[in-house]
């Protein structure tokens, strides 16, 4: 558990915060650099992650433990940075689960009015 709390601190939350970092300097090109970094990195972690997930419900297991905390805000602004595609159903359907917890559910929903304060752009779902 502890392992996959930092998977998705370090290996998907840090290079959406690069990202936003990039957006936030002004310069278009640190900006796009950040970026294509940031959707590289992301590539990878959402490989991993599909391979380790499996049958899994919660990151861990069966049970809704700390990465899942960890994996939670990390996935959500993940997907808006480099969306996870086709080929991570398991990442994608694990996200759909995250979301779909009435606590987390709540905290997105109540934090809707912000979602413009996003320098890469947020979508209108979720």
């Amino acid at each position: 558990m502890r392992f996959l709390d930092r998977f998705f601190d370090l290996h998907v939350m840090e290079p959406v915060q690069a990202a936003v970092a990039g957006a936030l300097s002004g310069d278009p090109v640190k900006q796009e650099d950040a970026v294509a970094a940031a959707r590289e990195r992301l590539e990878r972690a959402y490989a991993w992650l599909e391979g380790e997930l499996g049958e899994r419900t919660w990151a861990a297991g069966e049970s809704f433990t700390l990465a899942d905390c960890a994996a939670a805000p990390a996935l959500f602004y993940a997907d808006w940075t480099h969306p996870i595609g086709a080929d991570y159903p398991l990442v994608a359907a694990y996200r759909a689960r995250l979301l779909a917890r009435p606590s987390f559910a709540r905290a997105v929903e109540e934090a809707r009015r912000f979602r413009h304060y996003f320098p890469l752009g947020a979508p209108a779902g979720d």
